[in-house]
């Protein structure tokens, strides 16, 4: 996949095979914390709070923060 970046350019894109998203960011409410969702978009901050990392994911809906353990996820 290509996408036009300008006049005379392009600048190709990475598959992303079957993978869809389920949810914008900053649509997600409390109520389906517990739930499976696949974001897609771009981190805009992350915070290290020693052993948990709070990341805000963002696209051009809004903002959503996740939160996870690196010591849980096999990051450290």
């Amino acid at each position: 996949m290509t996408e036009t970046g300008g006049v005379g350019t392009s600048v190709r894109l990475e598959d992303l095979g079957d993978w869809r998203r389920t949810h914008t960011c900053g649509e997600l409410t409390r109520a389906e914390a517990n739930a499976k969702a696949t974001l897609m978009g771009w981190v805009h901050r992350v915070r290290d709070h020693g052993g948990v990392l709070f990341v805000d994911l963002r696209d051009r809906h809004g903002i959503t923060q996740v939160v996870f353990r690196p010591s849980c996820a096999g990051l450290r």
